[in-house]
């Protein structure tokens, strides 16, 4: 038993010694702090879920979001506010592309565990970037100074008109949502584009559209409350 059980333990250090060696080849290739924050999080938390995290749906919503963001709104931002940032990777990924000119990025969850993987990764950009451990039901938003509020897990949200005149009008925003129903933990998912328009009620919607996924559509809407 004890046999299986190091085997075991040696097979996880060994990915993470490959892994770990292969992300930082790579950081060196191309140059990327995103990749190289990337790196480093491999060897530093290694109980950080970062395979799903950074899998090719989840890169694939983001850029979708980051290029729909640029291509509406510009790349010139003050103070991003991201709700649920869990590892930062949104927050990095705007950082990494040159497009973008950002004073500085806020990344909110509520897990405390994310926090610091979340500066590991977006190291680079250590003086431009936070990551606070906060209930999003509970942010004074007059207070934030946003200049844009994103928040792409808004099927985890029971009430998502609520949570959004919380927001001072005016507020720009970036929503995604889905209709991936049958994930137990999305609570409100919403069946189709039109459905997450009436659903959010924006004061003006200045991008609407569905990027299809291979189990879900994921829906995002870019616009003001």
């Amino acid at each position: 038993m004890m046999n299986a059980i190091q085997s075991s333990m040696n097979e996880t250090t060994d990915w993470h010694e490959n892994a770990f060696d292969l992300m930082r080849g790579v950081a060196a290739y191309t140059g990327s702090p995103l990749l190289k924050g990337l790196s480093t999080v491999i060897a530093r938390h290694p109980e950080a879920d970062v395979g799903n995290a950074f899998n090719h749906k989840q890169v694939g919503c983001k850029l979708w979001g980051r290029d729909s963001l640029f291509d509406t709104l510009g790349g010139r931002f003050g103070r991003i506010v991201i709700l649920g940032g869990w590892y930062g990777i949104l927050a990095a990924m705007f950082f990494d592309d040159g497009r973008f000119k950002i004073d500085a990025i806020d990344s909110y969850d509520i897990d405390p565990d994310v926090g610091n993987v979340a500066e590991t990764l977006n190291g680079a950009w250590a003086d431009r970037f936070r990551a606070i451990t906060a209930d999003m039901y509970a942010l004074p938003y007059g207070e934030l100074g946003a200049d844009l509020v994103i928040n792409t897990s808004c099927e985890h949200i029971a009430d998502l008109t609520a949570w959004l005149a919380l927001l001072p009008k005016g507020t720009r925003v970036l929503l995604q949502s889905n209709d991936y129903f049958s994930e137990p933990t999305h609570i409100n998912c919403v069946p189709t584009l039109d459905a997450f328009i009436e659903q959010a009620a924006l004061s003006e919607v200045a991008f609407s559209g569905s990027l299809p996924m291979k189990k879900y559509t994921r829906f995002m809407l870019i616009g003001t409350v």
